[in-house]
């Protein structure tokens, strides 16, 4: 195989931190590499270095046989290197084909150079279609969902024709079949020669895919593992330096009676289906089904974000109305949204200010909000949930993405919630970010709270939750019991299908049967 990158001794160093040290790795054409590590173990920051963002202190980097010291944005760019990140760069005004070729477009009519529109579209469909992706290059961006959006942003890579693809959380927001078709591309792309390094916290994907997998810990390699050594368990004894415990922890007690009943619930999303959901105090209740199934339009429902259409809603026997947010965080009913940075965070607020700020009342005297209560009770929290940060003026903006989780998490827990919405509780959250998530999750459960989680992570629904609803085209297709939650029933369901093997006398999958 050629070999298309190496990087040797990369070394980078901000005010006090040792971002990077001594690190070493390759890529050769045809190759898929895994690079994993915890939120703050150098995956970015190396990135970074190969994009042309960051320049080294030390170190060589080697492209196609060339010796460079540092790269520039528009060098790695002219060098074939192409990246899909994490957080979306999309234009939110503008159609796919206009994403997809941003500055790149072709043209025609003189002086003026109009963007030829019909030779774009010609260029972006095929594309779309190697990814199988449901919509066209006409679509407005802005009408798309977020897994779709991820899609927009690989095919930009593609279109780049590039020889190198870096891929960093590229299945996050994607469901199984959208990331099967994914891991296609990928094979499809490894096939043509093209050499990717593919960056996720699912390690489950890593396993399908890789050739090899490099660990980073701390800004230091720690480990590679060939191809018949990559496992989880070799995975995240690398990552974390320690074997991690099973998923699932049972409750502490008995689920309690009450909780947030839903009946007859109608959302703009699905006009002519009804829910009706009962998420008891003291459980773990996963939400699963298939992207565009109406599992987000529920919850923001069942937060006030988007007013039900129909239907009823009680909590603990008492029936309420969810008008607006504050309605919802009046009952106690709070939402851990899906995109964190647009929906559950002022990024550039402090930690104090965004963990106040649903309950600023409780802050104030006189009208004036009293700086001195904002910190002591978002310091309680950053030491409760352990959240990385010096102090609690630390800018969230600056907080890696488990950080940043339980930093939404930490306003609301501050207020001891009644109902907690999870909705993709851990995308872009570390493997050891994770383990503390659903940690703080199993613990709100056991102090009689009523959970509902939403995810689209398969081995997260089947390991964290004590029972799975789950949905297809707008309404309930079955609720598994703990016993029968497994891969086939939750996929039998999500398409509207009956599972082939259920435990006997089970009332919620012969619901299953009515759709």
């Amino acid at each position: 195989m050629a070999r298309l990158l190496e990087l040797e001794g990369i070394g980078k160093s901000y005010p006090g931190v040792r971002a990077l040290d001594d690190v070493s790795l390759h890529l050769d054409a045809g190759e898929v590499l895994g690079l994993v590590g915890e939120n703050g173990a150098g995956k970015s920051t190396l990135m970074k270095v190969l994009g042309g963002v960051v320049r080294p202190d030390a170190g060589r980097i080697r492209l196609h046989g060339r010796e460079f010291p540092a790269l520039t944005v528009a060098e790695a760019g002219a060098q074939g290197i192409a990246f899909v990140h994490q957080e979306l760069s999309v234009f939110d005004n503008l159609d796919v084909a206009a994403n997809v070729l941003m500055g790149r477009e072709p043209r025609w009519g003189g002086p003026l150079q109009l963007v030829d529109r019909k030779a774009a579209r010609a260029i972006v469909a095929p594309l779309l279609q190697r990814l199988g992706a449901d919509f066209g290059p006409d679509a407005p961006v802005a009408d798309l969902s977020i897994a779709q959006r991820q899609l927009v942003e690989i095919a930009r890579a593609l279109s780049m024709n590039a020889r190198i693809i870096i891929l960093d959380e590229p299945t996050s927001s994607l469901t199984l079949a959208e990331t099967d078709r994914l891991l296609a591309a990928v094979a499809a792309l490894r096939a043509e020669g093209t050499g990717i390094i593919y960056i996720t916290h699912r390690l489950g994907e890593i396993v399908a895919c890789a050739d090899r997998v490099t660990c980073l810990r701390d800004g230091r390699v720690v480990g590679h593992l060939a191809r018949d050594q990559i496992s989880h368990a070799a995975m995240t004894r690398l990552m974390i330096g320690r074997d991690l415990k099973s998923l699932y922890t049972p409750p502490a007690a008995p689920p309690r009676p009450g909780g947030l009943v839903v009946a007859g619930l109608v959302t703009s999303a699905f006009p002519d289906r009804a829910v009706d959901l009962t998420v008891r105090p003291g459980e773990i209740l996963g939400l699963a089904g298939l992207v565009g199934a109406g599992r987000t339009s529920l919850a923001r429902a069942l937060f006030g974000v988007e007013p039900a259409l129909a239907g009823t809603i009680s909590l603990n026997g008492q029936p309420i109305r969810l008008r607006s947010p504050r309605e919802a965080i009046e009952q106690g009913i709070y939402l851990v949204p899906e995109d964190r940075k647009r929906s559950g965070l002022v990024l550039d607020m402090s930690i104090a200010c965004n963990v106040s700020l649903p309950d600023l009342a409780n802050h104030a005297r006189a009208g004036l909000v009293q700086g001195a209560s904002e910190a002591q009770a978002a310091e309680a929290q950053r030491q409760a949930l352990r959240i990385r940060a010096p102090e609690v003026g630390v800018q969230v903006a600056t907080l890696s993405g488990g950080n940043q989780q339980k930093v939404v998490l930490g306003k609301w827990l501050a207020m001891r919630p009644r109902v907690i919405l999870f909705d993709e509780p851990t995308r872009g959250v570390d493997v050891g970010a994770k383990g503390e998530i659903y940690a703080l999750m199993r613990g709100l459960a056991d102090g009689g709270v009523a959970v509902l989680m939403i995810s689209s992570d398969m081995e997260e629904v089947i390991g964290v939750s004590d029972r799975v609803a789950v949905m297809h085209e707008g309404r309930i297709a079955g609720v598994l019991e703990r016993a029968e939650v497994n891969e086939p029933n939750i996929l039998h369901l999500a398409t509207g299908q009956v599972p082939e093997r259920t435990m006997a006398g089970s009332a919620g999958i012969a619901a299953a049967e009515a759709v």
